[in-house]
């Protein structure tokens, strides 16, 4: 991403914020070069006055003025939203699309033009520059925009690249799966109430639990199964509770989970 280039939000909700606090955090754009907007005006108020950026009520009137046009806005209005643009998008700008589970071919198909589209999953660990994105390019985009795109979403976290075949997938484990480990910490927390543990100690022991855990997993690059019998010594507390775990099919139920919501993923790109 070139210092000159503008980049437009279209749709300022939580996600966008974000990368919009990386970005500026990361001196990659000045808020001057950043244009935002959304539907409703408390929002856009809200980010004009932390952050400095110019915001508008019209989506066509931010990408008009932008190189890059980011689409951050539910899939449920995705139609809309592109509608709105049909005058202000041109071969010559990069969109980039965070909607979960539209194709970029939806995107593309809508233009006559080949518009260069670079699809993304991010999650909401964005939000306090720990996310997990995963990259993949429409028919038109180049090389270079995936660089840019990968860029771009470093300020907020980790980047993967993949097939576009492979996003459903990826919303399934990586973007959904901030829910699973809320979910996770809430039963530990809940867990150690029960043996009698002070909520606020409970709470702490099994976030903090869960962070150290993944930090060894990604410090370390061992596999988990590694590190987990590492934890692991005969006859002793750890063999009990994950023998409880396997008894009670958790390993499946995660499994489950990331099938799920891929296929839900799927279901949304076909409507």
């Amino acid at each position: 991403m070139e210092n000159s280039e503008r980049l437009a939000f279209v749709g300022g909700g939580n996600m966008g914020e974000a990368l919009l606090r990386g970005l500026l955090a990361a001196k990659l754009v000045g808020p001057e070069d950043l244009l935002v907007s959304d539907v409703r005006e408390d929002r856009l108020t809200s980010l004009r006055e932390t952050y400095g950026v110019q915001t508008h009520a019209s989506n066509a009137e931010v990408a008009r003025q932008a190189d890059i046009v980011l689409l951050a806005v539910k899939p449920q209005v995705m139609g809309q939203a592109l509608d709105d643009l049909s005058e202000a998008l041109d071969e010559k700008k990069l969109v980039i699309s965070i909607a979960a589970g539209i194709p970029t071919s939806f995107i593309v198909d809508r233009f006559s033009f080949p518009l260069r589209v670079v699809r993304v999953m991010p999650n909401t660990p964005a939000l306090i520059l720990e996310g997990m994105s995963a990259l993949a390019r429409g028919v038109h985009a180049t090389p270079e925009d995936l660089e840019t795109t990968r860029r771009l979403f470093e300020t907020v976290g980790k980047v993967v690249i993949v097939d576009e075949s492979l996003l459903d997938a990826v919303t399934g484990l990586s973007g959904s799966g901030p829910a699973y480990i809320f979910l996770v910490i809430e039963a530990l927390a809940d867990a150690g109430v029960k043996v009698g543990l002070p909520r606020e100690v409970a709470h702490l022991l099994a976030a903090q639990t869960v962070q150290g855990a993944a930090r060894m997993a990604l410090e370390t690059g061992k596999h988990p199964g590694q590190l987990k019998d590492m934890v692991t010594s005969p006859g002793g507390t750890s063999i009990a509770g994950l023998h409880a775990l396997e008894q009670g099919g958790v390993r499946a139920a995660f499994i489950n989970a990331v099938e799920a919501a891929t296929l839900r993923s799927r279901e949304l790109g076909r409507r």
